[in-house]
């Protein structure tokens, strides 16, 4: 029955362990780089910047516009005034009249046939007159009018070539930040990833001190009941027991929470369980960096994303100084246009559709603004001045990163050498104690300082490797090598 039951522990544990993954230092890398919303955010300010590039090009070329209108009026326009339009509508009445009166004065005998007659005329020049107000009535209570434009700018002051190197220099601008997003998002998974890995040997080693305790309590208990022991020695080994469960249960603990953060930056769900290829193979000295010799800041400035941005920069606040300069600057531009209405405003107001075509070119010269657009041309080349200081700030931040990441390369080397000898030492005085105290001539405590030396000694040594994974990933960020 127990071999059965054993068996059956083989089979679950084995099972567990087939279904964790086995994830390397690169594939946690892109994981996080696939996953990461600011990275997928850096990408749509790429998408928005070339857009706006693809804009600012098209202020080269022409710009057709069309508009429309409607518009009621509750009176007419009217050609002739209220008077006019009296005296037109009167016009025999007016002029012929007193001139038939004059004739029958001078002659009545032909009263009769004159009054018969110019009644006809009279009426016939009234009905003339007011045929010709008719004709003039423009009918302009409903009125629709538009126009179609068309603007080819010439020379605007050098602002629409401004404007198109500034959204060239805002696309790669956009590019080098989303290069140092995913700089930094490397660094902080490499940083994690170490620090997992690190805590996975301090767990190993935790629990290796914890057995070498469990087997000195298991010969001090029999050493007791021989007694060639006492009872405090016993004691003394439990309470070492207690503080090596306490100090696993800590390491335990903190590399669960690492791997839930790790998992969190990878995409990965947070509870998932997984194992990382470091924690398979241990580090050996040939694994491990060299450390850095010589360094060429020429070289370190070009892969430095922060810098490119800054370089970037300094050229948009410069076309920025252009565009400023351009409003100082005289605008000539060619347009041309075809207007229309109904009423035809152009033909005696007639009721139907008729436009007409122009040409012409348009000058702008700027005579007095009170010193504005010099004002701006100023705080533009401000600005230019305040991120040309920015870049050579960076620069010597950088430099600074540099030294002080390969100064910590090569302690950390020689800090692993260090360690791993004292290691070695730690370890064969561990042997020795452990011998001695098979054979009395030495005491429990004697074996509690050599297990607690080894401890610290394993510890360093862990520490040490880790650091030295740590300085070379600090410096490769420095010198913008970080992948």
């Amino acid at each position: 029955m127990k071999k059965l039951i054993v068996l059956c522990l083989l089979i679950i544990s084995g099972s567990n362990a087939i279904a964790q993954q086995v994830f390397t230092l690169d594939s946690c890398r892109n994981m996080a780089i696939n996953n990461n919303k600011q990275i997928r955010i850096a990408n749509e300010k790429i998408k928005a910047a070339g857009y706006e590039r693809k804009s600012a090009f098209a202020n080269y070329l022409p710009g057709f516009d069309a508009v429309g209108g409607y518009m009621y009026n509750s009176k007419e326009i009217s050609l002739l005034s209220d008077k006019q339009k009296e005296q037109l509508s009167n016009a025999g009445t007016n002029t012929l009249a007193p001139i038939m009166q004059q004739i029958i004065a001078q002659h009545p005998e032909l009263g009769p046939q004159l009054q018969q007659l110019g009644a006809g005329i009279i009426n016939s020049v009234n009905g003339a007159g007011q045929s010709l107000v008719n004709a003039l009535r423009t009918n302009t209570t409903n009125m629709f009018g538009g126009a179609i434009t068309l603007t080819q700018p010439i020379y605007m002051g050098g602002k629409i070539r401004a404007y198109n190197q500034i959204t060239k220099y805002a696309e790669e601008l956009a590019k080098t930040q989303k290069s140092t997003a995913v700089k930094d998002l490397v660094f902080q998974t490499d940083e994690i990833y170490w620090q997992v890995v690190s805590l996975v040997y301090k767990k190993k080693l935790a629990e290796s001190y914890a057995d070498l305790l469990d087997s000195l309590y298991q010969n001090v208990e029999a050493m007791i009941a021989e007694g060639v022991a006492t009872q405090s020695d016993g004691l003394t080994v439990a309470v070492k027991q207690n503080e090596a469960q306490i100090t696993l249960t800590k390491v335990s603990d903190g590399l669960s929470l690492s791997k839930m953060l790790l998992a969190q930056i990878c995409g990965l769900p947070i509870n998932m369980p997984y194992t990382l290829a470091d924690e398979i193979d241990v580090l050996h000295e040939e694994n491990l960096p060299v450390p850095t010799n010589s360094i060429n800041m020429d070289e370190v400035y070009a892969n430095r994303s922060e810098i490119q941005s800054l370089t970037l920069a300094t050229e948009i606040y410069k076309q920025k100084q252009k565009v400023a300069l351009s409003a100082m600057l005289p605008n000539l531009a060619l347009t041309g246009s075809y207007m229309f209405s109904n009423p035809n405003v152009f033909n005696s107001f007639e009721k139907r559709v008729d436009g007409f075509f122009n040409v012409g070119v348009m000058l702008k010269i700027p005579v007095f603004h009170w010193g504005k657009d010099f004002y701006k041309v100023k705080a533009a080349k401000t600005e230019r001045n305040i991120a040309l200081l920015n870049l050579e700030e960076a620069k010597e931040k950088i430099e600074l990163q540099v030294n002080q990441a390969t100064f910590k390369v090569n302690e950390a080397n020689k800090k692993l050498i260090m360690t791993r000898k004292n290691m070695e030492k730690a370890e064969e005085n561990l042997r020795n104690a452990q011998i001695g105290f098979e054979e009395g001539v030495l005491t429990t405590d004697n074996v509690l300082e050599a297990q607690t030396a080894w401890l610290q000694a394993q510890s360093e040594k862990i520490d040490a490797e880790i650091d030295v994974r740590l300085c070379e990933v600090y410096l490769s960020k420095a010198m913008g090598l970080m992948k």
